[in-house]
């Protein structure tokens, strides 16, 4: 027995070993944290010795207790730029050093070192993944503005990417750095964190979750540089932009990618038909509101307005994201919508003389085209639906016989 143990530790790499065969490093980028930044440094020490340390301006004695560690690699600079600086200083030099993959944990000793080799278990499993480390908000200690936020940003990271996360506001994080070499970043302090991974998403760079622990110290001990209004400001400010590129183009180039790939249809064929949670009447309620929304003449709002409703009424997101993308071919439905809305009205005349254009047609062009599309909206959603479902009856049913 014993024999076979001192076997086993043998032939198993230890955690540096299982470090330098990914090619990955820890990065610390820290601000004013002396009281929790040496405890840290050695408890990640533990691990490995591949550590960077960005000092970010601190007016403590950080520097003195960095001069403790001969092992570390150390950048320092004044005055303090924001932690979106220091991570992406921490980043060229990560890839400075030929590093693949960096790890980031926050120097408040809000994070446990403890968790870096599942990190490393999740990177051998998924190579040149975006790994966030997703951490208990509903634990009795966390402060509620604090779940809230997250929430709050777990929600809009969903609108941008298509992609559900429990924790997007964690800064115990696995970065590719290769897909971040020639990126360039708008932002530089606290919602860089959010920038970064919608724009890996959107490069199609894999991104999930792991589960880690975190520990949040009473609210007397609790040391946070985040500041409510300037922050969440910045914070706002990214995701409108983010949003809107997201609507105008990433999720039409997504829709497109998806319809014209292999494997993009047999994931709608998966989400449609195979999986069994939902019924069919969620399901075809869901395409169906995804057509309505997107001919519906509220164009620019369709999704900032049919999102939260498809939220609130429990319906199948992807569904209804998915069908909100026939929004792509704009200049058709407007068509539709200005001919129907005109046969509903009665109109006579036809022709729009651009040279010679009264107040009155604009008028009468307007009303027509808002009416028919409103109209056109309503027909093909119920269409949707009816078709939507009679399909699923049939193929879900085939489905289940087959398994």
């Amino acid at each position: 027995m014993q024999l076979n143990q001192f076997m086993l530790s043998i032939n198993t790499p230890s955690h540096q070993d299982l470090f330098q065969q990914c090619n990955a490093c820890v990065l610390i980028p820290t601000y004013n944290n002396a009281q929790t930044l040496a405890a840290l440094i050695s408890d990640v020490a533990n691990y490995t010795h591949n550590i960077i340390v960005v000092n970010d301006g601190s007016t403590d004695n950080t520097a003195a207790i960095l001069a403790q560690y001969n092992f570390i690699k150390v950048l320092s600079y004044s005055p303090n730029r924001g932690k979106g600086n220091a991570l992406k200083k921490g980043f060229r030099m990560a890839l400075e050093y030929g590093y693949r993959y960096a790890i980031t944990i926050d120097s408040d000793g809000q994070h446990y070192p403890k968790d870096l080799p599942k990190f490393i278990d999740a990177i051998i499993e998924r190579p040149d993944s975006l790994i966030i480390g997703a951490r208990n908000m509903d634990q009795a200690h966390i402060p509620g503005k604090s779940s809230f936020g997250n929430k709050f940003s777990n929600f809009w990271f969903w609108v941008e990417t298509g992609i559900t996360l429990p924790d997007t506001q964690s800064g115990y994080r696995l970065y590719p750095l290769e897909f971040l070499r020639k990126m360039k970043f708008f932002t530089r302090k606290y919602e860089f964190e959010i920038e970064v991974p919608v724009r890996l998403a959107w490069k199609r760079v894999p991104v999930f979750a792991i589960p880690v622990s975190v520990y949040y110290p009473p609210a007397s001990e609790r040391i946070t540089h985040f500041r409510p209004f300037k922050d969440f400001t910045r914070i706002s400010i990214l995701n409108t932009f983010l949003t809107f590129i997201a609507l105008l183009w990433i999720h039409p180039r997504n829709f497109i990618l998806t319809i014209t790939s292999r494997k993009g249809l047999k994931k709608i064929w998966q989400e449609i038909v195979v999986r069994s949670d939902e019924s069919n009447f969620t399901k075809a309620i869901s395409i169906a509101f995804g057509i309505f929304m997107g001919i519906v003449p509220l164009w620019g709002f369709q999704l900032a307005i049919g999102i939260p409703l498809a939220v609130y009424f429990r319906m199948n997101k992807a569904l209804f994201l998915l069908a909100a993308n026939i929004s792509i071919f704009p200049p058709i439905f407007w068509a539709l919508s200005l001919v129907t809305g005109k046969i509903i009205l009665g109109y006579e005349n036809w022709s729009l003389k651009w040279n010679d254009i009264s107040l009155n047609q604009v008028k009468e062009a307007g009303a027509a085209f808002f009416l028919g599309g409103t109209v056109l909206a309503i027909t093909m959603g119920l269409f949707a639906f009816l078709l939507s479902f009679l399909l699923l009856k049939i193929f879900r049913k085939k489905s289940s016989l087959t398994n």
